[in-house]
């Protein structure tokens, strides 16, 4: 019901929404939740696995139950709370995890059913009959199981993401918060201040409190005036930060317009990326709920919340509450409803000794057993020493104390460590470099402290970044009675008492995990799924916890927590995704010479993320492979141009960068001479081919690798992975260098005589011999120039900045075909390579090592590497391990269709009899036949024999000749002539 004076709502403006197709008048400023609690609405949602009637719990992103359906059509949302969705006129809403109306929800059945769904039910049923599994069991399940819908078109919403930097960020505007930015930003730093709700002041603006003698939401005001004039501090509300990361990264979510209606110019959400040289973490703490028998209707709610729906929406959750305490705090909820004029039946504390801070009845060491109301509370039965009685009620406000928001303090790996004083987990020191935890956070549970603490994580913000406390912020006077607090986690009697409401986990539950020998906390979290639902364990970890360790005779400490991580609330994919849709998903990378390609009729084709000419058809040409037998020919007898910027390019630099290269490398890489270049062959930890590729030494402690198109981003990757976590010993830096150059490849015969017409220096065999690199002049720019061959023929790369990428391309293929030559496309490319027994990713493609490749030479015994000592397992050294092979048709015109699988003559064409695979096929205009390359079973040993190919899926059968993997100039005599 409303409560008239009280509230931050503007009840001048009635905003009406639709829950469940009922109109719903709330005012500006409402949760949903918050509305319908105004209108007498308690009953929001149904339970995960019983489908018990639920209402909300708390008034925050921590609610376990209020979960909803926010939307229509493919931009609708599941399990969005009710405590933290914003109404405004327009808003769909719906109830979720139900089928049939809310209030007679036919799952509901579940709940008659509950001694057979008891904690991991799912394990020990449905085994027999086992055909009923497919037929009847999971199809059952799956229409029953999960937490809301998901649409199956894609939804229209556009998310963003976006990058800020600052001096000190502050997690949470509440009292600490606050101080600790206003201390920041007047010492001269630049702060972001980031609030998840629509206000600053966190709990200030739930309690009736006052700082420096005035009502403390006036408090409130006049320190967001100050932090404005500053100029200093942007305040990010309605921003949650979802997690820390390594070096002072912080996500966070903002919700840029999900409390107005939909706009084409509004993102509904932005994902935020935050450098932040300092942070303050004053992200308050959450109330703790008590598992008493039947805990979990409608109208029982945690007494915080209670305060907050009082002071800040105007809303009494009930017309007849009792509290449940545990602790001093919960008595302010009764005082502050009895000055609302909201009747309260009785505060049963479960201390003795306490006293009343009101005229209200005062139960001494009781304990609520039980309770009545099937959609909403009515009744509820307590016990005080000898005595059980019951009282008439709508609404019970719990409170067993507050557990402080540790999470993202625990996002590195660090674990909390236990207060037995205080009965609460509290962050470990230094547990996030940077980050500095103030206030109930903290373990300050008293307004007072909390002020003090974020003054000091403030200052002690600025002395991190070598500036000095600033003169002029003084500390206000606030509260400072943190109350007492008696640990009570579960109350035994009659019935299911609940820990985790959002996936109905009782104590039983956790007591069965016990006796069944889960007693890793870890264990019994997967077994009964406790902390493991969109709340992630926010409001019902800790007494879980301390169950589990009343259950196997442990402390809570040696019992521990389970492992908190990001994100701290949940995070649409859309959010998390932004931009990653539609090319920014699938990005069309373009090479410098793509207009020239695609003007000369040259049909595009996907080579990892880049687009790059298949072929160039030329007049008269009617199919590709006509083109495809021309461009290997100009080749071999003329001169070729194609592109290969494509081909990962890694900038190495530093003092040890040979002896990086040595490590990531099998072969070795330091005594490579400068002006050289070599081929190289990249293991994983495994022992398995990642990559291979050529790298240039341009200076003494300069290295350019190459690496192919494929594999650039995972090697770019390693290369990191080594530096930072292997060889952080090592003085090196790396970077991608791939799309600063534009790099061609002129090979064949003629090759030289075109460079000469566009380098400012003539070249020679002597100035330039095989395998030399260097820098260059190319038409008076500087470039670079390397004597690789990808073809097998006499074969130059010679590179520019990205932006002389088109000039240089047109200008040689014109020289080029003045030469009788011209560019060639990905299709010749590949038949030229394979001629020469050449590998790509189609033959190390993550499952060969270096044996299997024949290149077992490589494997440097005078140093050790990436993978060394994986790669030399017995398994992995076998013979008759599948090895690379050169295969071609016994019969001239036969054909050979990659991915064909290898048989034995005579051995029947089943899986058993498998002897190998072919990667790599392709015509041979030079041979005159179809030639390809593939892995078989005792490989080198097998060659001269002939054996069957045979692929299912086209229907071709073909006996081929294993031969030597290089078909064409096996002393590669043309490269280096």
């Amino acid at each position: 019901m409303r409560v008239d004076g009280r509230g931050l709502i503007d009840r001048s403006q009635p905003v009406t929404f639709k829950f469940d197709g009922r109109s719903v008048t709330g005012y500006k400023g409402d949760t949903v939740a918050s509305a319908l609690l105004g209108k007498g609405v308690r009953l929001m949602a149904r339970s995960f696995k019983y489908h018990r009637p639920r209402g909300v719990l708390t008034a925050g992103s921590e609610e376990p139950n209020a979960l909803m359906e926010v939307g229509t059509g493919a931009a609708m949302t599941p399990n969005t709370r009710a405590t933290v969705q914003e109404i405004y006129s327009g808003l769909t809403v719906q109830s979720q995890n139900r089928i049939g109306p809310l209030d007679r929800d036919l799952l509901s059945i579940n709940d008659a059913l509950w001694p057979f769904l008891s904690a991991g039910f799912y394990y020990k049923t449905f085994m027999w009959p086992r055909a009923f599994w497919e037929k009847l069991y999971e199809p059952v399940i799956r229409r029953a199981a999960g937490l809301g819908r998901i649409t199956r078109d894609a939804s229209p919403e556009r998310h963003e993401k976006a990058f800020a930097f600052c001096d000190v960020l502050v997690i949470g505007g509440g009292p600490a918060g606050l101080m600790a930015a206003l201390t920041a930003a007047k010492g001269g730093a630049d702060v972001i201040l980031a609030e998840e709700t629509p206000e600053l002041g966190g709990r200030l603006l739930s309690d009736g409190q006052e700082i420096d003698g005035t009502p403390a939401a006036y408090w409130v005001e006049d320190i967001v005036k100050e932090l404005q004039a500053t100029g200093r501090v942007r305040v990010m509300t309605r921003t949650t930060v979802t997690g820390a990361y390594d070096d002072g990264s912080y996500g966070a979510l903002e919700r840029v317009a999900r409390h107005v209606a939909p706009a084409d110019d509004l993102p509904p959400e932005c994902f935020w990326r935050i450098r932040a040289r300092q942070a303050v973490l004053a992200a308050g703490a959450h109330e703790r709920p008590i598992a008493f028998p039947m805990n979990d209707r409608p109208g029982i709610m945690l007494a915080g919340a209670v305060r907050t729906y009082l002071n800040r929406y105007g809303v009494s959750p009930g017309r007849n509450v009792t509290i449940f305490a545990t602790n001093d705090d919960a008595h302010r909820t009764a005082v502050e409803l009895m000055d609302a004029g909201v009747k309260v039946a009785a505060v049963i504390d479960s201390r003795t000794g306490v006293t009343a801070k009101g005229d209200y009845r005062l139960i001494e060491g009781g304990q609520v057993i039980g309770t009545k109301g099937r959609q909403g509370l009515r009744q509820i039965t307590y016990r005080a020493g000898s005595r059980t009685d019951t009282l008439i009620t709508d609404c019970l406000a719990m409170s067993g104390g507050w557990n402080p928001a540790v999470h993202l303090t625990c996002h590195l790996g660090a674990r909390p460590v236990w207060d037995a004083d205080a009965k609460m987990f509290l962050p470990a020191p230094g547990a996030v470099p940077g980050l500095t935890p103030a206030g109930s956070c903290n373990g300050a549970m008293s307004t007072a402290a909390c002020l003090s603490e974020g003054l000091e994580a403030g200052k002690a913000a600025l002395a991190a970044l070598g500036r000095p406390a600033p003169q002029g912020v003084s500390l206000p006077e606030g509260e400072d009675d943190p109350g007492r607090t008696q640990a009570l986690w579960y109350v035994e009697g009659k019935g299911r008492a609940w820990l985790d409401f959002a996936n109905d986990v009782t104590t039983k539950d956790v007591k069965l995990a016990a006796a069944e020998g889960y007693a890793s906390v870890e264990h019994m979290k997967r077994y009964t799924t406790q902390g493991m639902a969109p709340d992630q364990g926010k409001s019902s970890n800790i007494n879980a916890l301390a169950l589990l360790a009343d259950s196997t005779g442990r402390g809570i400490p040696e019992t521990g927590t389970t492992t908190y991580r990001p994100p701290f609330i949940p995070v649409t994919m859309g959010a998390m995704g932004a931009f990653a849709e539609g090319h920014g998903f699938a990005p069309e990378r373009r090479t410098t010479s793509d207009a020239a390609a695609r003007g000369r009729g040259a049909p595009m084709i996907e080579a990892g993320l880049w687009f790059r000419p298949s072929y160039f058809p030329a007049p008269g040409e009617t199919t590709w492979r006509e083109a495809c037998d021309r461009e290997v020919a100009m080749v071999r007898n003329a001169v070729g141009v194609v592109d290969v910027s494509t081909l990962g390019k890694i900038d190495i630099q530093g003092p040890d960068a040979g002896a990086f290269l040595d490590f990531v490398y099998t072969n070795m890489f330091s005594t490579l001479k400068v002006g050289r270049a070599r081929y190289g062959l990249m293991l994983r930890e495994d022992g398995h081919v990642m990559d291979d590729g050529t790298t240039a030494r341009l200076g003494d402690h300069h290295y350019v690798m190459t690496t192919t198109t494929a594999a650039a981003g995972q090697v770019m990757a390693h290369l990191e992975f080594v530096s930072q976590g292997l060889r952080p010993d090592l003085d090196v830096r790396i970077i991608s260098a791939t799309e600063q150059w534009a790099q061609f490849s002129v090979a064949g015969p003629l090759s030289r005589e075109l460079l000469n017409g566009v380098l400012d220096q003539p070249i020679d065999d002597e100035s330039f011999p095989f395998m030399a690199c260097g820098a260059v002049k190319v038409h008076g720019v500087t470039g670079r120039l390397f004597r690789i061959s990808f073809s097998g023929e006499h074969a130059y790369e010679v590179a520019v900045p990205a932006r002389y990428g088109d000039a240089l391309y047109r200008d040689l293929v014109a020289r080029a075909e003045a030469l009788g030559g011209g560019a060639y496309g990905m299709e010749a490319l590949n038949v030229l390579r394979i001629e020469k027994g050449f590998i790509t990713h189609s033959e190390i493609h993550g499952r060969v090592t270096a044996h299997d490749i024949g290149m077992q030479r490589m494997l440097s015994a005078k140093k050790d590497f990436v993978g060394k000592a994986a790669a030399a397992r017995p398994g992995l050294l076998e013979p008759g391990r599948e090895r690379l092979v050169g295969l071609r048709p016994v019969e001239a015109e036969g054909r050979l269709t990659a991915g064909a699988r290898l048989f034995k003559e005579g051995d029947p064409h089943k899986r058993v009899h498998d002897q190998g695979y072919v990667t790599s096929v392709g015509y041979s205009p030079t041979l005159g036949h179809m030639i390809g390359l593939g892995f078989l079973r005792h490989g080198p040993e097998c060659e001269g024999q002939e054996i069957v190919m045979v692929d299912h899926l086209r229907k071709v059968k073909t006996r081929v000749q294993v031969v030597n993997p290089v078909f064409f100039d096996p002393d590669g005599g043309r490269a280096r002539g």
